[in-house]
Formats: structure tokens, C-alpha cells, sequence
């Protein structure tokens, strides 16, 4: 993910660190390397100028030309606000402190939604939570039988919503309501009617399951691979019927990452997760302040960290340390810590975690 960007953004901070001392001259020149780089990434036009102005006030401040560091301290800027035009720092999902939570699904048809649906609902099983998956599409009758496969194959309670259902919507989601909590279900997930574009008649039926349903979240489903069209989709649905919060699909196929870059600034709504591959265990945390080191080439320890605890057992890790202390570890020993390093995803995600394995390799700690 972000690659393109990536690659672009490391070549600008290594000149900066070959230039040595900071000037106006060479600021100027590293600033439209930037500009061109996030400009060629698709991030709004907007977010690059604000973002390139604020990087220039703060690079040129006389603390910073006066420091013994002065390109590193450029480079902290540069990821500080990075940080920010991503979001500043992680926003946690909302859940109602008195259950169910509802989480409502929105988005244009083929951003990943139903997915992103089933996605959410073994995140939140792993957290303790109880969920229930219902899909609310008065037009398109496949909308069901994907969500209900989806839910079958993760072993979760499917609400189905008959054609007959769907003729009094209103009352349908008065009685999906009733049953959410006679049968103690403490996470209702609402997978909502999608179009190729956004239209009046969709937005009418989204602002009737938000009024009746009333959830604490109004999640947006956005297709990464899509760029600025993403945010343009984003920005509709906030004016239209109200956004609490952002999920990118498909960013590990996104090189340029132009949606993310923009969408908090110009929807105002932060990126709470991320979808990283097709699998359902495939949905990240978004950490804007992590993102913006592993786009700078910094590494991303914590999140490698926090991967490797998910797929590790305690007992067999106490037990590989004491068969190394023993001198007894063995090729059965390294075949299973292979086995733990392909489950973490690929080499090179795994790699991409890691601070100076690209051309940063030599980069000081900022």
C-alpha cells in the first residue's frame, strides 16, 4: 500500500538529508517534490496545498534552519503532518452503552461493503461482542444470499428479510429491532442497498433505516482502488444522510493511497479501519500516526508487534525459548515459526513493517 507514494516521499527526505544544512532554496525544491508526489497519489488538490504550506511555515521556522538536524527535524514535520492530514490518531468504533450497538453500512455498490460487513463481525466476535448480520436492500435480492453466505461461513446468526417484509419497511425494522433484544444480541451489523452512483431515491432509503434504526455508528464503505471518486462518494453521503466514521477497502492493492489522504480532511469523519486482502481476518486498525511512519519508510513496529501476538501461542513461544536456551531447537522447530510468519501475510508486508528496509535504510530515528 502506498507505495508509489512512498517511494517518492523517502527519494524527497533523502535529498533533504544530502543537502545537509536546510535553506530556503532547497526547501523549495523539496516541497514541489512533495506537492508533485502527492498530486501524482491523487490526494485532493486542497489537503496538498494546505499540507505543503504548513510543511513550509514549520521547516522554515529558526529553530529548525538553527538545529544541529536540521533535515531531520524537516522529516518530523513532514510525518507530523502526514499524521494529521490521516486523522491525528486512532478513533475507536462507538457502542451504545445500552445494547444493541447498531452499526449502519453505506456505500456505493462494489466498494467491498457486504464483505467489509462480515469483516466487522469477526472483529467484534474476538472482542467479546455478540452479532447479528441483516441485509436491508429493498432492490437488489442477492444482497441476502451473499450476506447469508458470508454469515454461514462464519458460523453467525443471519436475519433474513422477506420480499413481503421489504413492502412495509418501516415495520420491518420495528420487528428486526424486537428481535435483536429478545435474543440478547449486543452488535446488530445493517449491510445497506448500494447503487453505481449516488442517487436520491438511495439516500431516501438510507435516511429511513437511520431514522427508524437510530445507530451509533453510520459507517462509509469506500473503495481505495477508486481514488478521488471514493471521497466525492463520501462527501455525498455526509451532507445527505450523516457519516460517523470511515472504512477503505482494498488498500493493499492501493499503491497510490489518494483516498485516504483526503478523506478525512474534506469529510471531517475519521478512517477507522482498513481492509488489507479478500480473507476475513484481513480488516486493520487505522493508526494514522503508524501509517504515516511506514509511508516515510520508518517501520511500524507496534502493528508487526500486535500481528505476531494474534498468531502466536504463549506455551509453544516459552517452549521455543527454552529448546534455544537448551541448544535443542530443530528443523521441526524452524518449519512451525515458518508456518506463524506466513499466517502474519506475506514477507514483503511483514518487511514493510520494519523501519530502513527500503532506501531509508540508513535513516536515523527521528
Amino acid at each position: 500500500m502506498f507505495d508509489q507514494l512512498s517511494d517518492r516521499l523517502q527519494k524527497v527526505m533523502k535529498f533533504l538529508r544530502g543537502e545537509g544544512k536546510v535553506t530556503e532554496k532547497n526547501m523549495a525544491e523539496a516541497l514541489k517534490m512533495i506537492r508533485l508526489a502527492l498530486l501524482e497519489a491523487d490526494v485532493n488538490y486542497k489537503v496538498v496545498k494546505d499540507f505543503e504550506q504548513k510543511i513550509k511555515v514549520k521547516a522554515l521556522n529558526q529553530d529548525v534552519l538553527d538545529s544541529l538536524t536540521p533535515a531531520q527535524q524537516v522529516i518530523k514535520i513532514v510525518r507530523d503532518e502526514l499524521t494529521e492530514i490521516l486523522g491525528g490518531s486512532d478513533k475507536p468504533l462507538t457502542f451504545s452503552s445500552a445494547p444493541p450497538s447498531i452499526f449502519m453500512l453505506v456505500g456505493l455498490q462494489g466498494s467491498g461493503k457486504t464483505t467489509t460487513c462480515g469483516k466487522l463481525a469477526k472483529w467484534a466476535l474476538g472482542r467479546g461482542k455478540n452479532p447479528l448480520l441483516v441485509s436491508f436492500d429493498m432492490k437488489r435480492a442477492a444482497a441476502q444470499d451473499q450476506l447469508r453466505m458470508i454469515a454461514g461461513n462464519l458460523k453467525l446468526p443471519f436475519y433474513e428479510m422477506t420480499s413481503s417484509q421489504m413492502a412495509a419497511p418501516e415495520d420491518a425494522l420495528s420487528e428486526l429491532m424486537k428481535f435483536t433484544r429478545n435474543r440478547g444480541y449486543d452488535l446488530l451489523l445493517v449491510d445497506t442497498a448500494g447503487r453505481l452512483h449516488v442517487d436520491e431515491e438511495l439516500m431516501d432509503e438510507l435516511r429511513l433505516v437511520k431514522n427508524i434504526l437510530n445507530p451509533v455508528e453510520v459507517i462509509y464503505v469506500g473503495d481505495s482502488m477508486t481514488g478521488q471518486d471514493a471521497v466525492k462518494s463520501a462527501q455525498a453521503f455526509a451532507e445527505k444522510i450523516g457519516l460517523t466514521s470511515v472504512i477503505l477497502t482494498k488498500l493493499d492493492g492501493d499503491a497510490r493511497g489518494g483516498a485516504a489522504l483526503s478523506i478525512v480532511s474534506v469529510t471531517g469523519m475519521p478512517i477507522k479501519f482498513v481492509g488489507v486482502g479478500e480473507k476475513f481476518d484481513k480488516l486493520d486498525v487505522f493508526y494514522p500516526d503508524r501509517m504515516a511512519s511506514r509511508i516515510l519508510g520508518l517501520g511500524d513496529i507496534l502493528t508487526l508487534i500486535e500481528k505476531a501476538e494474534q498468531e502466536a501461542d504463549q506455551e509453544e513461544a516459552e517452549e521455543l525459548a527454552r529448546k534455544i536456551r537448551k541448544q535443542e531447537f530443530t528443523l521441526e522447530d524452524f518449519k512451525k515459526q515458518l508456518g506463524h510468519l506466513k499466517k502474519m501475510g506475506s514477507l514483503s508486508g511483514v518487511l514493510s513493517h520494519l523501519p530502513g528496509t527500503g532506501p531509508f535504510k540508513n535513516l536515523d530515528k527521528v
